[in-house]
């Protein structure tokens, strides 16, 4: 498997197919997730001639499954290290629920000319839990919900999730996959349960308004207006007032998880951006 070695030694895992002299394309996935999550966008962009890359986030997938560094400043350093490594210039981030998170933490940050474009899809920021400043938000005890199922019962929580809100199969008249979901089961439970548990902390508590305000790159802003995992009023909606250079586009009807259940949709957006 292909990896890089943290600072504090923790092995990331990657995927990276394509010519190392096309423009790279990277994609981060959301929790509890893996790079596997990506595998129509990686396809897709590989045949349209661009070197494709996505990353198991620090304890997901094939990654180390970290006791400590699960939070949002040390998974943007351990993307720097892999764009260190990799030489990536110039480079698209696209980022989806947590991993839009990761992006805008990440980009806010990285070296002059290491990013050209980012992409939020169905993205977390600016902040997801309810607060005297966020009162949009979601209450803290959605989060704490979470966790507690993750506790109970990981593997059973991990199949009611994308069975229900995730890709919107709980909706009347839903095509629903089994294949969506069992591999969404699937990249779960390949991750480790301290990681995701803490992960609910970085996603739902972080503030990234300083970021998007910091991009000084152009960003896509992607939400289906039926997102019942990330409601898009308190999030793309806002997000999309912060960034310097911002295009939003709203899918009507179409779930969290549009990537996967409407790729023919996302795709081609997805390339005319990074062409235009």
């Amino acid at each position: 498997m292909s990896t890089i070695t943290t600072r504090d030694g923790t092995e990331i895992y990657y995927k990276d197919w394509g010519s190392k002299e096309a423009q790279p394309i990277v994609f981060h996935h959301g929790w509890p997730l893996s790079a596997d999550d990506w595998d129509n966008q990686m396809l897709f962009f590989l045949e349209q001639g661009y070197r494709v890359i996505a990353h198991d986030r620090r304890g997901h997938g094939r990654s180390t499954q970290t006791a400590t560094g699960n939070e949002m400043d040390t998974y943007a350093a351990d993307v720097a290290e892999l764009a260190a490594a990799l030489d990536l210039r110039n480079a698209v981030h696209i980022g989806h629920s947590t991993g839009g998170g990761e992006v805008a933490h990440y980009v806010a940050r990285a070296e002059p000319g290491r990013v050209a474009k980012a992409v939020l899809i169905g993205a977390v920021p600016p902040v997801m839990v309810k607060s005297e400043t966020n009162p949009g938000g979601l209450p803290i005890e959605v989060f704490d919900g979470f966790r507690a199922a993750l506790v109970a019962n990981r593997a059973q929580f991990y199949i009611d999730v994308p069975t229900g809100p995730f890709y919107g199969f709980n909706r009347a008249g839903a095509t629903v996959s089994q294949g969506a979901i069992d591999n969404w089961w699937r990249q779960g439970m390949m991750g480790g349960a301290k990681a995701h548990y803490d992960c609910i902390k970085a996603f739902s508590e972080t503030d990234f308004t300083e970021d998007l305000k910091a991009i000084d790159v152009p960003v896509l802003i992607m939400h289906g207006d039926d997102d019942q995992i990330v409601p898009i009023a308190d999030s793309a909606l806002l997000a999309a007032k912060l960034v310097k250079d911002g295009t939003l586009k709203i899918y009507e009807g179409l779930p969290h998880g549009m990537c996967t259940t409407h790729p023919d949709i996302i795709n081609p957006d997805l390339l005319a951006f990074i062409k235009g």
